[in-house]
């Protein structure tokens, strides 16, 4: 395996970097002179309030200095990534927060080794001089079946044990107070972690391998082994299995949940992992509790407690009652804390209804006889056409876009076909194009999409009550220069209008008086047709190939094939 590539000056210098660019960018925060501490810039604030100290390895982020600020922490001491801070450093953040007036100092620190040793010494030292120091050491692992000699990993869960210790701090409660309800909220909590893939500490390479077919359950936040690995599951079925192994009663490090049960949700992205995912991880969650009977008092969905760049999530439950989410909801000036709603979280949230069709739209009505027929064979001849078309227009796009053209007219041939055998279509022009400019708008997808919607659109206009062959050329015209309009693309630019354009040229005969449909068609299909086969000699001026250097583009663009092809089904279906 090779060591990856990161984005930062040098390794050494890594964490100082991040910390500096943190506090740069957060008028809220300093550096405590010669050591790997922020604190709150306001601390007279803190007099006579109990002070929170966290800290740990880097990597983390934001974790745990993106929770400095009013109602949470007021200090962090960072290490190097991965490895636990200094005692020196730790000291002289619990000297700093003293020396501010503090009324008490809690430590929050997540259950590993080097932590415990290192703050704990601290602590011990800081006492020797007359602090009034406490230490909560936070456990909050559920993947380990039997217990463990040293206790159950921390993880995410100690995030939210900044805010409850911070609400209460900021209220004015005791140090007693505060370990005493830290120390019960920690019981009541569990986190699990899944990825997908390991994460590698800077200049050295991953931690771990995972195979491309597999994702691994119950992995620590510093690449540690879990518990199982096993194949890709898709994202309900995974979540499934996260939530029953964490509630499982035969496991020792299991979180009691029980029908009725009021918890908060952290759904954490652990680096990598794409919003997209998240939002599916986290619909499956509440989806999941909400068929166990659990309640979902407040749901947070983000970045917490990463692994670096690990393309992971792990899921964290607390346990709450109405005084814990009280504190939970207490404002906070911390700049990772989620501007988070004080309402739970459902997926059985009303849908706002569908605006009603408005007056004078094209009302899309089947017809029956033979116009009918004849626009279902079209239809079924350009369907056809398209889906023969995938693989050409896929390896046409691998030159100029992102390979899917084909794909997005057959998904779009599709969605004809099933329109068209669940009814016959409309016959009369306005309403079939504007059928299938609706159609395509849901259905196709992409750019490609909208353009068609438009010129579709814009042409059923001017067919509204007209059926003649001037109208016709009317429409071609006008779906045009709709496509211009919004499009941005002219003539030239090496796109789908340039067929279009060329036809709209030669369809312009249907003007003239006893014009005969299938011959100007005709000849506007192979003006379309030349079109299209120019584009290879374009450069591309819109669309995605306009990124990409001429002489890379040796094939005709996609798009303008696609169209070609469509007008030459039409022409054909209709001589059929």
């Amino acid at each position: 395996m090779e060591v990856p590539k990161k984005l930062v000056n040098s390794v050494s210098g890594c964490v100082d970097d991040a910390l500096a660019g943190l506090v740069a960018c957060h008028p809220g925060l300093r550096l405590l002179q010669g050591h790997r501490v922020v604190l709150r810039a306001d601390l007279a604030a803190i007099r006579g309030r109990v002070a929170l100290i966290s800290g740990g390895g880097s990597g983390h982020e934001p974790a745990h200095a993106g929770y400095i600020g009013k109602g949470m922490l007021t200090g962090v001491v960072a290490g190097a990534v991965f490895t636990s801070p200094a005692v020196g450093s730790i000291l002289a953040a619990i000297r700093a927060v003293t020396q501010a007036g503090a009324a008490g100092t809690l430590l929050l620190v997540k259950n590993y080794t080097g932590d415990r040793l290192n703050f704990g010494l601290a602590l011990e030292r800081a006492r020797a001089g007359g602090a009034d120091v406490r230490m909560l050491v936070v456990g909050d692992d559920s993947a380990f079946a039997a217990p463990k000699k040293v206790g159950r990993r921390g993880l995410c869960g100690i995030v939210l044990l900044h805010k409850v210790a911070g609400a209460m701090a900021e209220a004015g409660a005791t140090l007693d107070e505060i370990v005493e309800k830290v120390s019960a909220a920690a019981k009541a909590m569990g986190t699990l972690g899944l990825s997908l893939s390991p994460c590698s500490v800077p200049g050295s390479k991953p931690t771990f391998h995972l195979a491309e077919d597999e994702m691994e359950l119950g992995l620590g936040i510093h690449g540690e082994a879990g518990v199982r690995r096993m194949k890709v599951l898709p994202a309900d079925e995974a979540v499934e299995t996260m939530l029953a192994h964490m509630t499982d009663p035969s496991s020792a490090s299991h979180l009691p949940l029980r029908p009725g049960a009021s918890v908060v949700l952290v759904v954490n992205n652990l680096g990598g992992l794409s919003c997209l995912e998240l939002n599916i991880v986290a619909g499956a969650a509440v989806r999941r509790l909400e068929s166990q009977g659990i309640r979902i008092a407040r749901a947070l969905v983000g970045s917490f407690m990463t692994a670096l760049e690990m393309a992971g999530v792990s899921l964290t439950l607390m346990l709450v009652d109405e005084e814990l989410v009280g504190l939970i909801d207490a404002p906070t000036t911390a700049a990772a804390w989620p501007n988070l709603a004080a309402a739970p979280a459902t997926s059985q949230r009303q849908e706002i209804p569908a605006p009603t069709e408005e007056q004078g739209t094209v009302q899309h009505e089947a017809s029956r006889g033979p116009g009918a027929a004849r626009v279902q064979r079209v239809l079924e001849r350009v369907c056809g056409t398209l889906l023969d078309m995938q693989d050409k227009l896929n390896e046409l796009d691998r030159a100029s876009g992102d390979g899917d053209c084909g794909h997005t007219h057959a998904r779009a041939a599709r969605a004809i076909q099933e329109w068209v055998h669940a009814g016959p279509p409309p016959a009369a022009p306005a309403p079939l194009l504007s059928a299938l400019a609706d159609l395509l708008l849901e259905k196709m997808g992409g750019s490609s999409g909208v353009l068609y919607g438009l010129f579709l659109t814009a042409a059923a206009r001017s067919l509204l009550n007209r059926d003649d062959l001037p109208a016709w050329a009317d429409a071609v015209d006008a779906g045009v220069e709709a496509m211009q309009q919004y499009g941005g693309a002219a003539p030239g630019d090496r796109t789908m209008l340039d067929p279009l354009w060329a036809v709209a040229q030669a369809l312009g005969a249907l003007r003239s008086p006893g014009a005969q449909l299938l011959p100007v068609l005709a000849a506007a299909v192979q003006s379309g047709e030349a079109a299209a086969e120019a584009t290879k000699e374009m450069e591309a001026g819109a669309g995605r190939a306009s990124y990409i250097g001429s002489a890379r583009l040796l094939q005709p663009d996609p798009g303008a094939v696609a169209v070609a092809a469509v007008l030459r089904a039409v022409l054909e279906g209709l001589q059929g």
